[in-house]
């Protein structure tokens, strides 16, 4: 794959990598921070890419990644922005603002491989042999890491409800 068509890929998929970024730091900034490291990486490694057919995949991890490593030099600590990112779009129409804070609260409660499997599956769309390829685990794995990703955001969710 040469550059312009990198660069044709990485702007047709901007928005899904933004959303994905953002899912991990909560915050505008950070979130287009990574996508734009993710960017440079990508494009930096771009040889390493054996089948382009699977470039979404391949920058959806590299994306997964700088998240990640963004989340461990800054200790975790993500700031809290006064308004909710209209930009993510979750199917979130019924949910009310407050609603969707608790959301992304309970979603930032998961570990990292566990928040990747639910924003690929339910932010992104992606099914479970495709998150597989992704996470580079079983699907039966991925399976299992959603449903007990799921039950601790429900738990999560509940506890932040009795506080109200």
């Amino acid at each position: 794959m040469d550059k312009h068509r990198f660069a044709e890929r990485m702007q047709a998929g901007k928005q899904k990598y933004y959303r994905m970024a953002y899912c991990y730091v909560k915050n505008e900034h950070d979130a287009l921070d990574i996508v734009s490291e993710a960017a440079y990486k990508g494009l930096k490694n771009i040889h390493t890419l054996r089948q382009p057919e699977y470039f979404d995949t391949w920058m959806t991890r590299i994306v997964m990644n700088a998240a990640t490593d963004f989340l461990r030099k800054n200790a975790r600590c993500t700031p809290c922005e006064d308004t909710v990112l209209e930009t993510v779009a979750v199917p979130e129409q019924a949910l009310t603002p407050e609603d969707s804070l608790d959301l992304y609260a309970a979603l930032g409660s998961l570990g990292d491989r566990d928040r990747s499997c639910v924003v690929l599956r339910y932010f992104e769309g992606y099914g479970f042999s495709e998150i597989a390829d992704i996470l580079q685990e079983a699907e039966p794995a991925v399976k299992s890491r959603l449903y007990r990703a799921l039950k601790k955001m429900r738990v999560v969710l509940e506890k932040g409800d009795a506080g109200r």
